[in-house]
This record gives C-alpha cells, structure tokens and sequence, in this order.
C-alpha cells in the first residue's frame, strides 16, 4: 500500500511560495519553464503559489532540484495581530516582506523633463517596509518641483510579472509601471501622470521612467539634467533603452 504523500502546513506552504516566487523574480523565468524543469504540471504549480493546495514534500524535492535552492526552512513568527505574519494585504499582490526585501532601497529616478524636451529630469525614490501597513512603501525626494512630491504603496501582483507604484490623493491617481529588476536591480517603464500647465490646467501624460539603484552611480546627480551635465549620456542611455529592448511600448496616435 502505498505511503500518503505528506503535506506541508498552512504557514509552511506560504513560506515555501514565497521564496519561489523571490527565485523567479530574481532569475526573471517564468512559472512554466519552473513547471518544465521540476516536472510539474502548471497547474498544480499555480494552485500551490495561489494557496489553492498545499505543497507535498514529493513537490518540495522536485521544485529543489529545478531551483538548487533549499526550501525547506525553519519556520519564522507568526504576527500575533494579523495572524498572516508580514503579508501585505491582497490588494496589493499578498506578497511577503522577505520575498520584497531585495527590492527595499534607494533609487536614482529618471524621466524626459516635462518641461524642456531636450533634458532629462532626475531625482531620488526610497522603496521600504512599512510595518504598520504590512506593505512596501515608496517615497521621492531631490525634486525641483518639489510641491509635486509623490509618496505611495507598492502592489507586487504575481500575474503580471511586474511592479506597480502607485499614489491615491483623494481619488486623484498616479501610477508608475515598471519591470520586474535586472540582474543588478534596475527597473523600467511608464509613468502616468498629470502635467500642470497655466493656473489649474491639468493634462493627462505619460512617458518612459527608469528606477536604478543609486548605488550604481558614484556621482548621481538631481534635477533638470541638460547637454552640459556629466551624467547627461548614461541617464539617455537607460531612457532609450525602455523602448529599444523594449521594457514598454508607445503606441503612435
């Protein structure tokens, strides 16, 4: 007769999925190719990462050996208030905080200048861990326009493959989309925006957006970034290099 399978726990499997999805991110393969190599059928993949089913330890050895990463790992606490440990809540992607930790950390920001389209506007974006929200938050700063500081939560949805910082001031929206990190951190894509023009006029626009880690760069520099700047070449560089690969696409009108 043969011996049932045994089953993780409830926390277990989370804790599981969780570093799953970290390795995925970070090694920017997808949830099929993951399926392929452990042997799996998507579908049961899916259902384990959703929380559908639990993972067996017979799924545990396979999805070992597809990663070489160690799965199995000493349970961390449990949050006596949430009951869900450090889990942001499920608007926002149910990720955990150590499978974002990798993305905790400050950021040089780069757009096309709204206002003068030969330049480049630079500035400075912190992505941390709230702990009362249970969520990652991100913050600018380094603004010329600095009235027009944005801060906000970050959803980290599965599906997508992709991250979105988003701010809500009383129903009015800004979203930034961007990629999943490159192998040394950077992300890129589309900001959504308003552009302020004369008095209260307000305009719909978007444009291409990179996030790099500031530490990459030993001399970064903020604001309206002209011909004359010296960073003026590597900031088009990662600007040019949205569309080029392409991280997002422009539609023409």
């Amino acid at each position: 007769m043969p011996v049932p399978d045994k089953q993780l726990s409830a926390e277990q499997s989370r804790q599981v999925a969780a570093t799953i999805r970290e390795e995925l991110a970070r090694r920017r393969i997808s949830r099929q190719h993951l399926a392929e190599q452990a042997k799996l059928s998507i579908s049961t993949l899916e259902k384990a990462l959703g929380g559908g089913r639990p993972f067996t330890l017979a799924t545990i050895v396979r999805l070992e050996q597809a990663l070489g990463v160690s799965l199995r790992k000493t349970d961390v606490p449990i949050d006596a208030a949430t009951g869900n440990g450090d889990i942001a809540p499920d608007h926002l992607g149910g990720y955990s905080r150590r499978s974002v930790a990798w993305m905790e950390g400050t950021y040089l920001t780069l757009r096309p200048s709204f206002g003068d389209k030969d330049a480049i506007y630079a500035y400075r974006t912190e992505i941390m861990w709230d702990a009362a929200n249970l969520c990652l938050l991100f913050r600018e700063a380094e603004r010329l326009d600095a009235n027009y500081t944005q801060y906000g939560e970050v959803s980290v949805p599965n599906q997508s493959g992709h991250i979105y910082l988003h701010t809500n001031r009383h129903g009015q929206l800004r979203l930034i989309t961007v990629s999943r990190p490159t192998i040394i951190g950077e992300m890129y894509g589309i900001i959504t925006t308003l552009l302020a023009g004369r008095g209260s006029q307000l305009t719909p626009i978007a444009a291409p957006i990179a996030l790099l880690p500031i530490k990459g760069f030993a001399n970064p520099t903020f604001g309206r970034i002209g011909a004359d700047d010296p960073n003026r070449a590597a900031y088009h560089g990662h600007l040019k290099r949205i569309t080029d690969e392409p991280f997002a696409m422009f539609l023409p009108g």
